[in-house]
């Protein structure tokens, strides 16, 4: 049987940001819609970093089925959820916590920070929570998110995956633990390249100037390797770069004008 390459990265560069976070809203309300048409539900994994606040868009947006949604965190950081470090926090203070209270609510699904004394223990009872999602309904070796939303760090990374870093080469487990992050705090889950890259569709998005010379080496030199190169999703899926003009401007990979 013979598997079809990966789709090539889709580059979407924006004058403003105000403009990227509109079309990014319009993208992840089709990614919506289409799987809600589908299977009545919206399975989302969200990183942390500045990405929440690109989504504020979305809380006043009355086409957005908050009860649909099905929420998990594309990697998390092994502190109590209230804690400033905790992208569980963030994106309550960014999006879920400002939706009215009584209205239809996203059902989230979180570490158990109680287990922060067994790491192994704590991604397990994670990677559970996938199964119990994804594994009942699709019976696929890897869960298929409908829409996984990542950013990417200065060093290429995403999610909780660094350069040089052994998890690079998990390509068995869902969730996996990391005890030595380079990046305060050391302890973290993440999901592993074999689940983000079995997405229906991922969006990075990424902005600023400070992000020019990553953004050049991510998408004009792949064969470097740095995490964020590695995400391509499986035939069908797709990765979508939605970036400003300034994070962009250093990029000599072809941009697709957004059209949605």
């Amino acid at each position: 049987m013979s598997h079809a390459a990966p789709n090539p990265p889709v580059l979407c560069s924006f004058p403003s940001s105000a403009e990227l976070m509109e079309s990014l809203a319009r993208f992840i309300l089709k990614a919506q819609k289409e799987s809600i048409e589908k299977k009545g539900r919206f399975t989302v994994a969200i990183s942390g970093g500045s990405l929440p606040k690109q989504l504020a868009k979305l809380v006043d947006n009355p086409a957005v089925k908050w009860d649909k949604w099905h929420v998990f965190y594309a990697d998390e950081r092994v502190v109590p959820l209230d804690h400033e470090d905790s992208n569980h926090a963030l994106c309550m203070r960014e999006i879920f916590g400002k939706l009215p209270p009584g209205g239809p609510q996203p059902t989230i699904h979180t570490i158990d920070p109680s287990l922060e004394d067994d790491l192994e223990e704590l991604a397990d009872v994670y990677e559970k929570e996938l199964i119990q999602e994804f594994a009942m309904r699709d019976a696929a070796r890897f869960p298929i998110f409908d829409l996984v939303l990542l950013g990417a760090g200065p060093d290429g990374h995403t999610v909780s995956l660094f350069p040089g870093h052994a998890l690079l080469s998990e390509d068995d487990r869902w969730v996996a633990y990391i005890d030595d992050s380079p990046k305060p705090p050391t302890k973290r889950i993440t999901l592993t390249f074999p689940v983000l890259n079995h997405a229906a569709r991922i969006a990075f998005v990424a902005t600023g100037a400070a992000k020019q010379d990553t953004l050049h080496t991510i998408l004009d030199e792949p064969e470097v390797g740095l995490p964020s190169s590695r995400i391509r999703p499986v035939h069908p899926g797709q990765v979508y770069w939605f970036v400003d003009d300034a994070a962009a401007e250093k990029v000599q990979y072809p941009r697709t004008p957004f059209k949605m």
